[in-house]
């Protein structure tokens, strides 16, 4: 069996590369902000241990094909901004977007960037045929990002959000590669959806 080898995505202002163990005092920082969690699925209080436990997950998680998970670095000076990543279904050729940004970064188009450049990466590496993301309704600013990503937005529930303890009304967008490919023949490649490198791993035959 191979290995699959986990390569950068590199956009105009980032680079999106495996997380390493020294990430996790940054990672316990950035997520253990109540405006962060508020709209994300993550821990609250983002207690010390839960980062170094989730990093040390991802190389199994990736070597099995189940995920993949990207941090995100600013070029110029190698800071840490967050996390962006798929939950792969590779039987259904499909996979669940994620992705979050610390405060201080936020309203800089970080997440945009990165998010466009793990989709160009699902559908032109991976051989995904539909990538999804689901989001709290209230959250408008996950749903800008979508939007100009070209998500469409699906449809909604209501769930009960045991990580928040309360009933959410979570939209789902989504985005099918033929409708990827369509928007990158009448648009252009956008440099935030420019993947540099392609990974070999789960690629098509």
């Amino acid at each position: 069996m191979i290995t699959p080898r986990f390569l950068d995505l590199r956009t105009a202002r980032l680079c999106l590369r495996e997380f390493r163990r020294e990430d996790a005092p940054a990672v316990q920082r950035l997520a253990d902000d109540p405006g962060v969690a508020e709209g994300t699925l993550l821990p609250h209080p983002y207690r010390p241990g839960i980062a170094e436990a989730w990093i040390a997950r991802q190389a199994a998680a990736f070597a099995a094909g189940r995920e993949v998970n990207f941090a995100i670095e600013r070029g110029t000076d190698a800071a840490l901004l967050g996390a962006a990543g798929l939950e792969i279904d590779a039987a259904n050729a499909r996979a669940k977007l994620g992705f979050w940004i610390g405060r201080p970064h936020w309203g800089q188009g970080y997440c945009t960037e990165a998010a466009g450049a793990i989709v160009a990466y699902g559908f032109q590496s991976l051989g995904l045929q539909r990538i999804c993301t689901p989001r709290f309704r209230w959250n408008a600013a996950s749903a800008r990002v979508l939007e100009k990503l070209g998500f469409w937005r699906e449809g909604c529930r209501r769930d009960y959000v045991p990580a928040r303890g309360r009933i959410e009304i979570v939209e789902t967008h989504g985005l099918l590669r033929w409708e990827w490919e369509t928007q990158r023949e009448q648009h252009g490649i956008d440099p935030a959806a420019r993947s540099l490198a392609e990974s070999e791993f789960g690629r098509a035959a």
